[in-house]
């Protein structure tokens, strides 16, 4: 019984030992992998650290220069912009000048004026090449028609007021008669007879009665 009491013990010691042992180790392990990690920690942490923070320089750098040249590249655009209008304004101007050159009536360029006329009552004559036949809605061979309800006698007055510049509302028509195959003639005034004219005109055949002559006249007879 004594025999077998030690051996009992004895076995217990060697599990005992064996189960330190074991315990030991891991702790010891588990002390090691604390160091290490540990020491990566603050050691590698300092690296972590430092590398990003070279890199952030670097970065704001590069974002710098690139804000930099994108405010040069808006500079220079606005620049180009501004320049463009004013291009754009100088070509309207000489645009708008010459539109209204070529809107200037070709009667106060091509008219020829002189002094007295066909008579004494006559103060100057007026004569334009550039003046147009003012249309006709008439049709076929045409005949001179002097009555007020034709729409020739219409057509005269028309061009008589186109070559005078006298509104028909405010003329009063003196004479309109036959000059000749295919011309008339017509005396008229303003209303108040601050105005007063001689007119001849001329037909053109599908386009209506045109002016050849205006005289100024400084008295109706």
């Amino acid at each position: 019984m004594k025999g077998n009491n030690r051996e009992s013990r004895f076995g217990k010691r060697e599990k005992r030992k064996k189960t330190n042992i074991i315990l030991n180790s891991l702790i010891a392990l588990v002390i090691i992998l604390i160091i290490v990690v540990s020491a990566k920690i603050f050691f590698g942490g300092n690296n972590d650290q430092a590398l990003p923070a070279d890199e952030q320089t670097a970065s704001e750098s590069k974002q710098n220069e690139k804000n930099k040249e994108d405010k040069g590249n808006d500079i220079e655009q606005n620049e180009d912009k501004d320049e463009e209008k004013a291009d754009k304004e100088s070509k309207e101007e000489e645009k708008e000048t010459e539109e209204n050159a070529e809107e200037e009536p070709e009667e106060d360029k091509e008219q020829v004026v002189t002094e007295g006329g066909s008579g004494p009552d006559v103060e100057k004559t007026i004569e334009n090449p550039g003046w147009k036949p003012v249309g006709t809605s008439q049709t076929g061979e045409h005949t001179a028609v002097y009555d007020q309800n034709h729409a020739d006698w219409q057509e005269m007055l028309s061009a008589i007021s186109y070559a005078t510049g006298v509104d028909q509302g405010n003329m009063t028509v003196w004479f309109l008669g036959n000059n000749g195959p295919n011309s008339s003639v017509g005396t008229i005034s303003t209303k108040d007879q601050s105005e007063k004219y001689r007119v001849y005109i001329d037909w053109v055949d599908g386009e209506g009665w045109k002016p050849s002559r205006v005289e100024v006249l400084n008295a109706i007879n």
